[in-house]
């Protein structure tokens, strides 16, 4: 349990500044070495590091809708919606550490996403590709696996909470 609002605020806007610190940065980096290059593969060619220009949300969802809707769901709905997020941080007092620290991810990175649609005239920068065998992933960036991670931490919280509702009150 996080007590003070100030704490949670403070929480989540370190988590806030380091994400858009990597994310911009890793993004920034892609614009410039990736635009001259291509592409370029990393980890035995696991890894391929390939920019992409994004149109729509995770995964380009969205990205073929008319430019009018797509700019009003992408950026003013998600601006919407990371609002009411960063007021549920500060306001839940009962939210456990790591259903915190989840819920401050997914809105991180949902901030720095929005931050590059604003800045790129609707797009934002994927370049990363990841490729297992047949098994591969969509041109993702440092925002998204913040946002996947942050459901993750967020999905560990709810299922530990269904074994031991008891703990919530303990605040642990």
């Amino acid at each position: 349990m996080i007590p003070s609002r100030a704490i949670r605020l403070l929480s989540a806007f370190l988590v806030l500044l380091s994400t858009i610190g990597c994310d911009q940065t890793t993004k920034h980096f892609a614009r410039t070495e990736l635009s001259q290059s291509g592409s370029t593969t990393l980890a035995g060619g696991l890894v391929q590091l390939i920019l992409s220009e994004n149109p729509g949300a995770f995964l380009s969802l969205g990205g073929t809708l008319p430019e009018s809707l797509r700019r009003g769901l992408l950026t003013v709905g998600v601006s919407l919606g990371l609002t009411f997020l960063l007021a549920y941080l500060v306001r839940a007092a009962k939210l456990r550490w790591i259903g915190f620290l989840g819920l401050a991810m997914i809105w991180a990175g949902g901030m720095s996403n929005l931050i590059d649609r604003l800045l790129r005239h609707g797009l934002v920068t994927d370049f990363i590709f990841v490729q297992i065998g047949p098994l591969h992933t969509g041109i993702f960036n440092v925002a998204d696996m913040t946002i996947v991670a942050g459901a993750i931490l967020l999905a560990v919280s709810a299922r530990s909470f269904k074994r031991n509702p008891e703990d919530l009150a303990a605040g642990n």
